[in-house]
């Protein structure tokens, strides 16, 4: 049962945070949130069927499906996130001024709403079928059905309840600094999104570690702590990365915030 729990509770903080972010960075804007919710819609279905397919795709890969499904997911998300928070570094300042008159529903131009779909489809998909697949492998080891079902349900309470409140902490930031700091951090999100589409991929060995362990900060900051899982989510934080994991994240980091500051001058 405590398996379960702590399995479902850390993948449902981990979706929650990203649906919060975006759903607190274009709160404001109309049409936002069906776009969100269809996709997390989307993705919750896309982990189901990952979920009825696990073994097949697990013996396609030679075990190693869970990991590409993976890199896939993040590869994708991280790309979509870089594209939506360029989008908001151009429109950004015409949305703050606009969003403060009544009755605004959006700003000139439109919101690239289907990146927003996207970006929650990954985030549900990819948290959604490494629950599945991580509780598929506890119940091989435990016979207590009702017990896991429980913590899971128990998990995802308390999962969706954190990630609720660390929202409506998000959208009490000031209209004025709302694009600032949800550019910041999408930014950091996207980057590390792609260091940790990279750490799975080094994991099967398809791409090569560069060096196995860059440093070991888990007795500063361990990777089951709560801070330590919340970095992780926010930032692709791991105690022990491979350098081949930091250089995708300090490109990712360098690439987008170019083109973000290029587009602000602009």
């Amino acid at each position: 049962m405590l398996s379960a729990l702590i399995i479902v509770f850390r993948e449902v903080l981990e979706m929650a945070i990203i649906l919060g972010l975006l759903f607190a960075a274009t709160k404001d804007v109309a049409g936002c949130k069906k776009w969100i919710i269809s996709g997390a819609g989307l993705g919750l279905l896309g982990a189901l069927l990952f979920a009825w397919f696990m073994e097949t795709i697990e013996a396609a890969v030679e075990g190693a499906g869970e990991f590409i499904f993976n890199a896939i997911i993040l590869g994708l998300a991280s790309v979509l996130l870089a594209w939506t928070v360029i989008w908001m570094s151009k429109h950004g300042r015409d949305m703050s001024a606009q969003l403060r008159q009544a009755g605004t529903s959006a700003a000139e131009g439109e919101l690239p709403m289907v990146s927003l779909m996207l970006v929650a489809t990954a985030a549900v998909m990819r948290e959604g079928g490494e629950a599945v697949f991580f509780l598929f492998s506890a119940m091989q080891m435990e016979d207590d059905a009702a017990a896991m079902v429980t913590g899971g349900l128990f998990g995802l309470v308390a999962g969706g309840i954190l990630g609720i409140v660390l929202y409506q902490g998000l959208i009490r930031i000031p209209m004025q600094y709302v694009f600032k700091v949800m550019g910041t951090l999408l930014i950091l999100l996207a980057a590390g999104m792609a260091s940790q589409a990279a750490s799975n991929l080094v994991l099967v060995d398809m791409l090569p570690p560069i060096i196995d362990t860059l440093w070991d900060s888990s007795f500063i900051l361990s990777d089951e702590s709560f801070i330590g899982e919340l970095l992780h989510v926010l930032v692709g934080y791991d105690a022990q990365p491979s350098g081949m994991q930091m250089i995708v994240f300090v490109v990712t980091l360098g690439i987008v915030t170019w083109f973000y500051q290029r587009a602000q001058r602009k």
